[in-house]
Parts: C-alpha cells; structure tokens; sequence
C-alpha cells in the first residue's frame, strides 16, 4: 500500500465498483493480511471513507469488521494487542472525514499516538462481526481525545478504548486550539468527561523516563 493511500491522499486512479457490504470487502482484505499489520484492511477502509460525506464534530465513524483466525491468541479470542491495531482502522477513517490530512500535509504536521486507556468486557471469537465506532470527545491544551469502541452483534459492547493523539510540528506539541481555528470549528472544546480529566491529571503526575532496572 503507498504511503499516499495510507495517509488519506486521493491519487489518480481507475473507476472501479464501490463494494456494497464492508463485511464481503473485509473477508477478502483479511485473507491477505495474515498476522501482520492490516495493511490491506487498512486501505480499503480509508478508501471507504473518502467516498462517504465529511464528518462533523459531534458525529461518529461507524464500520463493520470481522475478527479472522489471525487476529486470535492462545485463547482463540481478539488479542489485546490486535485489538489496538484494528482500533486504527476506525481512527485514520475519522481523521479523513474529520478533515484533518489536508492541513497535516499542508503545515507539514505529524499525528502521533501519546497516550491509550483500554477496557476489555466481552470476547470477540473468530469469524464475529463487530461495529467499531470512533469519535473525537474533545481536547485540552496539549491532546485531542479520541473515543473507540466495538460493538457485538448482539448490541454488548466488547471494549472501550480512549486514546490522547497528538498533533506536532518541529517545534512540538502543537495546541489543538489552533487546529480546531484552521479546520473552522470553535476553538473551545466540548466538556471533556471527569474521568478523562482526572487521567489526564494522573498522567502528569507520571514520571517519565520510567525507572529501569539494574543490568544483571
């Protein structure tokens, strides 16, 4: 996959017929993957998403997944880590209809991954169809925080994941105030919830380098 595809830019390409059910497109993607990083999911979802209408802030992306046999641990259920990696399948989608790859590509910006919460209730067990929904819930003076979470079949929520994205330049950490001014919406964010304040709090107060053991 080119790096343009992965980064949301629209190159020159043949016509071709859009599939009608993610889930068909999914199976197909998957059995090309195999247990590395969902390179082929990952395209055909970010070229999903640049034929659906943009998003404004307070909407979701939604997608449909399947959990295949290489996604699966010891357990035989979703691992905890493929779980991360088949979060950005919701997340890249939404920084593409959100609007975001223009002005990362025009100010020459990078995104990166600072920070993750994750809660795992339900097992996802092969071949299980999921709803994966990601939005933006807001952001302070460093982060933006994203939302994530998947959803069964039978409506029971299988995990929530909360991660801190941070835009940078080279200078830094830019503050997503003025992302938000260049994109056009307000710079003030939404309330974030409690409890995202209160992680972001325990955050700073996390030491950083960690302390690392004495060689042997």
């Amino acid at each position: 996959m080119s790096v343009a595809l992965y980064l949301g830019v629209a190159p020159p390409r043949r016509k071709q017929a859009v599939p009608q059910r993610s889930t068909l497109t999914d199976r197909a993607a998957g059995q090309t993957s195999g247990g590395m990083y969902p390179f082929v999911r990952m395209a055909y979802h970010m070229n999903r998403a640049r034929r659906q209408p943009p998003l404004t802030l307070d909407e979701p992306h939604i997608s449909s997944h399947i959990c295949w046999p290489w996604d699966l641990d010891f357990a035989m259920e979703l691992n905890n880590g493929r779980t991360l990696s088949l979060l950005d399948l919701g997340r890249l989608p939404l920084f593409l209809r959100a609007g975001m790859f223009p002005l990362v590509r025009k100010h020459r910006w990078q995104i990166a991954m600072a920070g993750v919460i994750v809660r795992y209730r339900r097992r996802v067990r092969a071949f299980d169809r999921f709803e994966m929904q990601t939005k933006i819930l807001g952001w302070d003076k460093r982060f933006i925080y994203i939302e994530q979470t998947m959803w069964k079949r039978d409506g029971e929520c299988a995990n929530h994941a909360v991660y801190r994205v941070a835009v940078t330049d080279k200078n830094g950490i830019l503050d997503p105030a003025v992302i938000a001014e260049l994109r056009g919406i307000p710079a003030q964010s939404p309330d974030l919830p409690a409890w995202i304040e209160a992680w972001s709090s325990a955050e700073a107060l996390r030491p950083w380098p960690p302390e690392r053991a004495p060689k042997a």
